[in-house]
């Protein structure tokens, strides 16, 4: 079965003013992956998500998205085929509207329902997804009155509505308290190990967010890329310590990850 790469970034460039964002990635996504893309603040990852979103162009360089071109493809053509979860849209969802129409309004790529009609298949489909990602009991709560981590599902569902082939989430445990975390990430987990989900992009600034079922990663410092490839390959102490700018030590159980800095007794 031959795969289909769904993103190919080639020297992708962004620059703002003297400001260089990202600077010449190079990076290839395959249909069946599922990537976290890791780095301190200001490692540009956020940025590379808004290119791979059809948000921003690169400055230079070559970004391919669901073999489409940015700058030879109308953006409103592509976006609808890529499902995203940010900080940003969800501070445009109104507090006021339920969950479920917070979810199916996805298939008109509005937020905030108006007089849209919606079929059964519409209304399934977002009852479905709820289903999915644990939110069911949600369905008719007004959006805010979630907590946290009950928004992060719903945004998750509203992301897969409408069977995106690409899947990006910005930081979506950013805020969360321990449990929260962990149920977003079980959540995640179960979605990366369905072969139907989509190819999937998750933004964190921690590898205790990695999900299990996740097969790659990408490691950013000040807009270059420090490792990338399989996440065995590149989730190493000395990739992570160049990545974030210390030395780190690193852990690996049941699945899961976790980083903390280096000292001289872990020296030891």
């Amino acid at each position: 079965m031959v795969m289909t790469a769904v993103l190919e970034f080639a020297d992708v460039t962004v620059r703002r003013g003297q400001a260089t964002l990202l600077d010449r990635i190079n990076w290839t996504v395959e249909e069946d992956e599922r990537w976290v893309i890791l780095g301190p603040n200001g490692a540009g990852k956020t940025t590379l998500l808004q290119v791979a979103a059809a948000h921003i162009h690169p400055t230079s360089g070559v970004a391919g998205i669901l073999e489409e071109v940015l700058g030879t493809v109308d953006v409103f053509d592509l976006r609808p085929r890529i499902g995203l979860t940010s900080a940003a849209l969800a501070e445009r969802i109104p507090r006021h509207e339920l969950v479920h129409d917070v979810v199916v309004s996805a298939s008109y790529g509005v937020v905030g329902r108006w007089r849209e009609a919606y079929d059964a298949l519409d209304h399934e489909r977002a009852a479905d997804l709820l289903v999915e990602v644990g939110a069911r009991h949600l369905t008719d709560r007004t959006f805010g009155t979630l907590s946290e981590g009950e928004r992060k599902r719903v945004q998750i569902a509203r992301a897969l509505m409408t069977d995106p082939e690409l899947l990006l989430l910005d930081e979506p445990a950013a805020g969360l308290d321990l449990g929260g975390r962990e149920d977003l990430v079980s959540t995640l987990s179960v979605l990366a190990m369905d072969p139907d989900s989509p190819a999937t992009v998750l933004v964190s600034h921690h590898v205790e967010e990695i999900p299990p079922g996740f097969t790659h990663a990408l490691l950013l410092r000040g807009g270059r890329v420090v490792a990338s490839g399989l996440l065995d390959h590149v989730i190493t102490e000395s990739n992570l310590s160049a990545a974030f700018g210390m030395p780190l030590v690193l852990s690996h159980a049941d699945g899961r990850w976790a980083a903390r800095r280096r000292t001289r007794h872990s020296a030891g």
